[in-house]
């Protein structure tokens, strides 16, 4: 399964997803832009996308709710390091309250991987980070087996978020 991701205008996004309806198209709204994600199987009807490779999902993408993408920049040789440890993460995040989706992103041109989250709302996402499930299973990065002891980050990571609607609080 592939992922590709396309930025604009919410008003040229939505029409390029009516455009192809029979396609699996999700459109989210940030501070400043929107995002069509196009989840497929097959080729992009995206001109320019940004390609990924779907390593891990859990439950369907659905357009509601609110998303956060947490782009983490990898070396080539720290790859395998990262992706083992995410293949290998305790699922935690599954049993919270307003958890709806995961999605674990392997970029095809870049070195930025996507960890891409569906919440119900932002308070579901900020109840998350304040519980114990996301300190257990965040602990691991300061000791030896974790991956902030390896040299595979190319860059600062950083996390941008969306809402299925425009400028709603969806909670």
């Amino acid at each position: 399964m592939n992922i590709y991701l396309t930025s604009g205008t919410g008003d040229f996004l939505e029409q390029l997803k009516n455009k192809y309806p029979n396609e699996h198209m999700i459109l989210i709204h940030g501070e400043g832009n929107s995002v069509l994600i196009h989840e497929t199987e097959g080729k992009s009807v995206f001109a320019t996308p940004r390609k990924f490779e779907v390593l891990d999902s859990v439950n369907e993408l659905e357009e509601r709710g609110f998303f956060v993408l947490n782009n983490i920049p990898v070396t080539d040789e720290g790859r395998p390091v990262f992706e083992h440890r995410f293949l290998q993460r305790s699922h935690a995040i599954e049993d919270e309250p307003g958890f709806e989706s995961y999605r674990l992103l392997r970029p095809i041109k870049d070195d930025t991987y996507i960890v891409m989250t569906q919440w119900h709302g932002p308070h579901s996402f900020e109840a998350w980070k304040s519980s114990k499930a996301f300190e257990n299973a965040h602990a691991k990065r300061d000791d030896s087996s974790g991956v902030n002891q390896q040299n595979i980050f190319s860059a600062a990571s950083y996390v941008t978020t969306y809402s299925a609607m425009p400028n709603e609080d969806t909670e």
